[in-house]
């Protein structure tokens, strides 16, 4: 048997694996059993947390389908919260290193006790543009505002890279989107040669954005972390919002903060404790 912590970042759930003296030997087939809502644990995926030479731990992370994912920024919160709550590393400032890269995670708020952290931000890195960083086989400078055909619908999409692939579209209607059928078409379309994730988005003022999200190898997720930050990116070069303002992006599960600076993209947000436990491997 072995021990597993679950966490969510406003409902994008993982279950965490402390790997520092052990780890699966098959992670991705592990990952497709215990994503299971009806027969297992259930989740859109697992983190395993790991030691790093490099930072104050490594971060792996496999979406429900068994797939490896680069980057999130909701589950990186959420290793943070793990090493400063469970593993006793109390400090405010932590590093941690994924497949995209370090990345900075501060603490901003604890408990009362200071015993818990509570909300974080993270640093997220630049946004890369250019169609082989994201990637995707689209022959231009920049994919913004490109139109793009999916099934029988064109769109102008704007794509990204936030450590992993990201496709976003605006729309005046979130609530009559048929993103099951939808999202797999874009997930799995020939243009992008390691599939995307889909943030479908609705700008509701300069500083304020909802949005719905199709991630590659777990579909519709509560929330994405670094989908939020590429609908506001996407957002301030489509100018509807601007640089250095912070920008309230409204998902399923709750809300994300985001500022871009031009350079970087800073991520705030909670990360929650839901439930530990013991399962067969």
């Amino acid at each position: 048997m072995q021990q597993f912590y679950k966490f969510h970042g406003i409902g994008n759930d993982y279950i965490y694996f402390d790997c520092f003296g052990w780890a699966p030997k098959r992670p991705a087939v592990l990952a497709r059993k215990l994503c299971d809502r009806h027969f297992s644990i259930g989740g859109d995926g697992v983190v395993l947390i790991l030691p790093s030479k490099v930072a104050d731990a490594k971060m792996r992370m496999y979406n429900a389908d068994g797939s490896e994912g680069l980057m999130c920024g909701n589950a990186i919160r959420c290793v943070a919260k793990y090493l400063y709550d469970f593993k006793g590393l109390r400090k405010r400032d932590f590093t941690i290193e994924t497949a995209s890269g370090v990345h900075a995670v501060h603490i901003v708020s604890r408990s009362w006790d200071k015993e818990h952290a509570r909300l974080f931000t993270v640093d997220m890195g630049k946004p890369l543009f250019a169609p082989i960083r994201v990637p995707a086989n689209i022959d231009c400078w920049e994919i913004i505002d490109h139109p793009l055909t999916v099934g029988d619908t064109t769109y102008a999409v704007t794509c990204l890279s936030m450590g992993n692939p990201h496709c976003v579209v605006f729309t005046d209607d979130l609530d009559a989107l048929d993103l099951g059928t939808v999202g797999p078409l874009f997930e799995k379309h020939p243009v992008f040669p390691e599939g995307v994730n889909t943030e479908f988005v609705r700008a509701i003022g300069p500083c304020e954005l909802s949005m719905r999200v199709w991630e590659r190898g777990s579909g519709e997720t509560l929330a994405c972390g670094t989908g939020a930050c590429a609908a506001a990116v996407a957002a301030v070069r489509r100018g509807i919002c601007k640089k250095n303002e912070e920008i309230t992006v409204h998902l399923k599960g709750g809300d994300l903060r985001v500022l871009y600076t031009g350079r970087t993209v800073f991520l705030l947000g909670p990360a929650e404790f839901a439930f530990s436990g013991s399962v067969e491997i």
